[in-house]
């Protein structure tokens, strides 16, 4: 029973993350309907905020693999509840770039039909982004390596899950209370996406990227949505928010952790949440 919540709230919340977030890029690509890159990662940040408070007392409300690794090993959760959860975060995030597809899909065709797109060429990326994230973003005008582009994303993710720790830990009496942290983990989403989104898109999240890729390579765009001959969609956007992630992890554990417990508890209790 316990198993089967998890899955489905993590699969739910995925969905309306993926909806909300990639269904701003959706509208900002075809209909110019936002305006800059702050539009946008408002809208992903309300997207967040809007998935925790919906999904949290159903699974913690994890909503990226990344977080859910980082769970584990700071020890708020078993380790045999990490498969459950993935499955989950990657089933939600597929259902709601599907939701978009079938959404959007006249609109794709006739934008692609506009613009001389043909969908699965290299040009096409500039549709495909809309699911998936490319480096250097196709918007942007950034120069990124592969290196450059791990190291942005595993940044990205490993500040999401420092400030995940410090919104959520009861002993850490200066956050805001547990009613408003969600809306301060989507108000950190919109600020790493603000800086990291020029060079990566910023996915910070494995399901959000290859959930909404598959969808996209399924799709029509095939080996567009796969452009990497080297395999740089897996080392930037799954391998490295797992690995920033795992960090955060252990910098909370081998620092913070103790640094709070010192301070709000006189040097003994211990931390806890979700």
């Amino acid at each position: 029973m316990e198993r089967g919540k998890g899955l489905a709230g993590e699969a739910l919340g995925t969905f309306v993350l993926v909806f909300f977030g990639c269904g701003a890029v959706a509208v900002t690509v075809l209909f110019d309907a936002l305006q800059g890159l702050g539009q946008v990662a408002m809208v992903w940040g309300i997207g967040v905020t809007l998935a925790i408070y919906l999904t949290r007392h159903i699974s913690c409300a994890h909503l990226n693999p990344a977080v859910t690794l980082a769970m584990a090993l700071s020890g708020r959760m078993p380790f045999r509840r990490v498969a459950g959860y993935w499955a989950g975060q990657l089933a939600g995030a597929i259902a709601g770039a599907s939701m978009l597809l079938l959404l959007f899909g006249p609109s794709l065709a006739a934008y692609e039909a506009a613009h001389g797109i043909v969908r699965g060429s290299p040009a096409s990326v500039h549709t495909a982004m809309i699911f998936g994230e490319f480096y250097p973003n196709p918007a942007a005008a950034a120069v990124v390596s592969l290196p450059l582009a791990m190291f942005a994303e595993g940044l990205g993710t490993f500040l999401l899950l420092l400030m995940i720790f410090a919104l959520t830990e009861g002993c850490n009496v200066g956050g805001p209370g547990d009613s408003l942290a969600p809306v301060f983990i989507g108000l950190t989403v919109s600020a790493i996406i603000c800086l990291v989104a020029p060079l990566t898109q910023a996915g910070l999240n494995p399901a959000r990227d290859l959930g909404p890729r598959l969808v996209a390579w399924a799709a029509g765009w095939g080996a567009a949505a796969f452009p990497d001959r080297v395999g740089g969609f897996f080392f930037v956007y799954v391998l490295s928010p797992l690995v920033g992630g795992a960090a955060a992890a252990r910098c909370f554990v081998g620092v913070l952790e103790p640094l709070w417990n010192t301070a709000g508890r006189g040097g003994g209790g211990s931390c806890n949440g979700c």
